[in-house]
């Protein structure tokens, strides 16, 4: 049985932040109905790519679906009443949206108090910039994400993954794994909010730590570790690879077997605190070594030795290496292979069991089970309710 298979699901969600929550939980076997526009009547998911396309495959597969115009009454009334045998409603829109459709928590909770609604936004549901339209781009900027990453001196730089769309979706997630399991106690549902802001902020982590702790501003280190030393990006022979070579213990295997045991001896490199004030010339000098020979013949040496390494690789690289098809990451649905879930349970597995679904696929069955009849879904589909 499915980890999250008694839970049913309203999918109100868009773009990116709020799949990534969903997915989370249609994967764990959570009954997920997506509930889109009825055709003719939405303008597009501009920001999730085509539907056939990678992206939207990637995040909507393991649903149901649903079409329904929630701009109608008779609209919001349907999705009322599904509501009524909900576990979980969630939401990306922003915070004004969903009061005027009539679908906000307080709407939803009066007809079903053990409902955990989840709202998604750029900034949060209130204050100065709660209208503001959010994007991750923008939240990697205003969250500190960019002035602590590139190279110093080059100005901002993004990351290259959506990482404050991606971190929302997986906190909102975990706001209502653990909202199910207050409500085993309580018997209440309740509202979960997070937004791209606040993960962003989040995931600063020990950067922010610096900062409210200490009353240090980080800079950027560009590939090298701001802390951690050496750690970074050397040049070999045929490529490039990463050394992490921190910490006493570790940096003294690492320049035995790199053949240099006088970095140990030499005062400008011999404790943690001399190496962090003489990383340029450290890391000249460890560059120049790994220059001798392949990224190959290195990482097998440095992890024999006991040195954290490793190559730096590209996506075909990534898929095609031992471990990760070890981990079994990528699944495969008939033709298409997916991205699957990074965390295993001993007995209860995660599973890719459909491909997202056509738009409305599956609408008149969602709305046989709530006890519509034949006639009244084609009224409804006739008119683009449904």
């Amino acid at each position: 049985m499915p980890a999250l298979s008694r839970f049913k699901v309203l999918d109100l969600t868009r773009v990116r932040a709020g799949p990534t929550c969903v997915r989370q939980l249609a994967d764990w076997g959570a009954d997920v109905i997506k509930v889109e526009m009825p055709e003719g009547l939405d303008a597009g998911d501009p920001m999730g790519g085509p539907r056939m396309g990678p992206d939207f495959q990637n995040l909507h597969r393991n649903k149901r679906g649903l079409t329904l115009n929630l701009k109608s009454p008779e609209g919001v009334a349907i999705f009322k009443k599904l509501v009524e045998n909900a576990d979980v409603v969630v939401e990306n829109y922003r915070p004004d949206v969903k009061h005027r459709l009539g679908v906000d928590y307080a709407a939803l909770s009066a007809i079903n108090p053990k409902l955990v609604y989840a709202s998604i936004s750029g900034f949060g549901q209130d204050g100065p910039y709660a209208g503001r339209p959010g994007f991750d781009q923008i939240a990697q900027g205003m969250g500190g994400l960019m002035s602590i990453t590139g190279e110093p001196g080059k100005g901002p730089m993004r990351v290259g993954i959506p990482v404050a769309d991606l971190c929302a979706g997986l906190f909102a997630a975990m706001g209502i794994l653990t909202a199910l399991l207050e409500r085993e106690t309580s018997g209440q549902g309740q509202w979960v909010q997070t937004s791209l802001l606040q993960a962003q902020a989040f995931m600063l982590d020990f950067q922010a730590a610096r900062w409210l702790m200490a009353g240090d501003i980080p800079k950027q280190a560009g590939n090298d570790h701001p802390t951690s030393i050496p750690t970074g990006v050397f040049t070999t022979a045929d490529g490039a690879m990463n050394i992490a070579a921190t910490g006493q213990a570790i940096y003294s295997r690492f320049v035995k077997v790199m053949g240099h045991p006088e970095w140990l001896e030499d005062e400008r490199f011999a404790t943690s605190s001399a190496r962090s004030k003489n990383r340029h010339a450290l890391n000249a000098l460890i560059d120049e070594a790994t220059r001798t020979n392949t990224t190959a013949y290195w990482v097998e040496t440095m992890n024999e030795a006991g040195v954290p390494c490793g190559p730096i690789n590209n996506m075909q690289q990534v898929f095609a290496d031992a471990q990760v098809k070890h981990l079994g990451i990528a699944q495969a649905l008939g033709e298409t292979t997916y991205l699957g879930q990074p965390f295993t349970l001993s007995r209860t597995a995660s599973a890719i069991t459909s491909h997202p679904p056509a738009i409305g696929e599956h609408s008149a069955a969602i709305l046989a089970e709530a006890g519509y009849s034949a006639e009244q879904i084609a009224d409804y589909q006739a008119r683009q309710i449904v």
